[in-house]
C-alpha cells in the first residue's frame, strides 16, 4: 500500500465500505471522495452512488491487520477480529498463547519495525 492515506481518509473509506444508501454523504466522505476515487479505492456507479472497490477493501483489511499487530505488540491479551487473527496467523506474524491471547512472532516484530520505519 504505497498510497499514504490519512486517518480521515481511512474513516471515509470505512464509511463507504459499510454502505451508503443515499446520494447524500457525510462531510468526511464528501471531503475525501475525489482523492479516494483518484486512487481507485472507490468508484461511482451509474446511479451516482459511491461504492468501495476491491482495492479499497484490501486497504481496509491491511489497516486492520496493522492495527491488530500493533495492539498485540503492546498487549498480548488484546482482542482481534477473526479475519485479522486468521490472516496474521497464516502469515506467521502471531501465534496463539497457551494462557490466552496471541504472541507476536519474530516475523511480526520485523514487519512492525518495517512499518514503523516507513512512517
Amino acid at each position: 500500500m504505497n498510497d499514504a492515506l490519512t486517518t480521515d481518509e481511512f474513516e471515509a473509506l470505512a464509511e463507504i465500505g459499510r454502505g451508503i444508501k443515499s446520494r447524500k454523504v457525510s462531510p468526511c466522505v464528501a471531503k475525501h471522495a475525489k482523492h479516494l476515487n483518484g486512487l481507485k479505492y472507490i468508484a461511482y456507479g451509474r446511479n451516482g452512488h459511491i461504492a468501495i472497490t476491491d482495492k479499497g477493501r484490501q486497504a481496509l483489511v491491511l489497516k486492520r491487520c496493522i492495527d491488530g499487530l500493533r495492539s498485540i505488540a503492546s498487549n498480548p491479551l488484546a482482542k482481534l477480529d477473526g479475519e485479522v487473527a486468521t490472516f496474521l496467523g497464516k502469515k506467521g506474524h502471531i501465534s496463539p498463547r497457551a494462557e490466552g491471547g496471541f504472541a507476536i512472532t519474530q516475523k511480526g516484530i520485523e514487519s512492525l519495525a518495517d512499518i514503523e520505519a516507513i512512517k
